[in-house]
């Protein structure tokens, strides 16, 4: 929400304000009434958009510099050591960097996606598909960063500061291309925030209804009265998230960084272990959780720690430790789940 401000403070010199409350109702309406099978489809386009936009931007800054060659010298004419690994950083930084990867084992918006799947066949496809791209919009994200770097310090461009570093797509995009084109590309920018809100949502409300309502309230209910549940529930979520955007007091970056560790260390050991190990406990997969969720907090607000080492590198390893020691504590045999595991592991070998 606090992008979707930000899209349209910069692109239409619109209030943030403004902004926010647009893209937020037309999300919640389409998510509201449309639920799951809504977000997937309008999913498939956002993503189209996206993946043509983070290929488009940089190939034609690129054209626009001059070359490859010239984009790369006037690159390095700014920074010298931008494309060493190494120069300038620390070990315990490249750990922290790497550790991003660990992230998106526990991304409910992400894992999400994977509920579509009707068959364990189509698991093999929905793998390629979630890492190509994933290799490709990654790829065009450090070009367009880097191309951005090239194409605003050459003479008679305004280099951009820290302020408007974070909205380079949408600067670059409006000074190589076409304005329609441009607007294109904006409405990429668009998708790539809508496709996260209704994610977010859908998960949030999914949650509430099937894992706390259902689960612990009444469980016998008729389904159109989990429907009505799920929709007020997407409806309230939204309106707390909007309520804690209202002020942009956070850079979009830093609230990613934040929750990006938050999920990564809470679900991802979880996630991990329900699929490699069958002795992980309901009480082990609780403490997991609560432990990588506590420790990211606290690691994030005290600032000689997080200066030190990225949040998501000690909540990870400490809620896989903590998960593994209770289910171990707590394990008794289950043939049920053992059946189970047996034969999704079956399924699985039989697909790859």
């Amino acid at each position: 929400m606090v992008a979707g401000g930000k899209f349209f403070e910069s692109s239409f010199g619109l209030d943030y304000h403004a902004g926010l409350l647009i893209v937020s109702a037309v999300v919640v309406a389409y998510t509201l009434f449309g639920g799951f099978l809504a977000v997937s489809y309008t999913d498939f386009l956002q993503g189209l958009m996206m993946f043509i936009a983070l290929i488009l931007v940089p190939a034609i800054g690129i054209i626009a510099l001059g070359g490859f060659g010239e984009t790369v010298d006037a690159i390095q004419a700014v920074e010298p050591n931008h494309f060493s690994l190494f120069a300038g950083t620390t070990v315990l930084g490249i750990i922290s960097t790497a550790a991003w990867g660990l992230g998106y084992f526990g991304q409910p918006h992400i894992i999400v996606r994977f509920m579509a799947i009707k068959s364990a066949r189509e698991a093999k496809s929905a793998r390629r598909i979630g890492i190509g791209w994933m290799i490709f919009s990654l790829l065009g994200a450090i070009a367009t960063a880097l191309v951005g770097v090239a194409y605003f310090n050459q003479a008679g461009q305004t280099p951009l500061d820290k302020a408007t570093a974070e909205t380079v797509f949408i600067l670059l995009g409006q000074a190589v291309f076409h304005p329609f084109i441009a607007g294109l590309m904006l409405a990429a920018i668009l998708a790539a925030i809508m496709s996260t809100i209704s994610s977010q949502l859908i998960v949030t409300s999914s949650a509430l209804v099937e894992d706390l309502y259902k689960k612990v309230i009444k469980s016998d209910a008729e389904d159109k009265t989990y429907v009505l549940y799920g929709r007020i529930a997407v409806l309230a979520v939204s309106l707390f998230a909007g309520f804690l955007a209202w002020e942009q007091n956070e850079t979009i970056l830093g609230l990613v960084e934040f929750a990006w560790a938050g999920f990564g260390a809470s679900f991802g050991p979880v996630i991990l272990l329900s699929l490699y190990w069958r002795k992980l406990t309901s009480q082990g997969a609780l403490a997991g959780m609560i432990t990588g969720a506590t420790v990211v907090v606290v690691w994030a607000n005290i600032e000689v720690l997080k200066s030190a080492m990225y949040e998501i590198v000690p909540g990870f390893i400490l809620s896989l430790i903590v998960a593994v020691v209770v289910s171990i504590i707590t394990y008794k045999p289950n043939p049920a789940i053992d059946e189970e595991f047996n034969e999704t592991n079956r399924l699985i070998n039989e697909n790859k």
